[in-house]
């Protein structure tokens, strides 16, 4: 049995994350700009793109995959692992967990 390529990170956890680690949400631009929004300093690459756009990017830096629910971005991150990313984050229940968890108290 072999372990998955990627962590599962809920959305409580996401503050854990060091700031080196690159929001990638792989929603469509409606999603994205849609009423579930997106986090903070996430990039917009469609999955159908993410392929192409993902072929100069250094295989070493931290990744954190986003979608609606989780599925795509788990997707995402199983692709990039067979791409020779080393590490990947997926947020577990995606943009509809972010929005049903509480907030966070401000930070600085």
């Amino acid at each position: 049995m072999t372990s998955q390529p990627y962590q599962d990170i809920p959305p409580v956890h996401l503050d854990r994350l060091g700031p080196d680690v690159r929001r990638i949400d792989v929603r469509e631009p409606d999603e994205y700009t849609g009423p579930l929004g997106h986090l903070p300093g996430a990039e917009l690459v469609p999955l159908g793109t993410l392929e192409a756009a993902s072929a100069s990017w250094p295989r070493e830096q931290p990744l954190l995959l986003i979608c609606r629910s989780g599925a795509r971005s788990a997707r995402a991150a199983q692709a990039l692992a067979q791409r020779g990313f080393r590490h990947l984050y997926n947020l577990a229940g995606g943009m509809l967990a972010v929005r049903e968890t509480p907030a966070a108290p401000p930070q600085g």
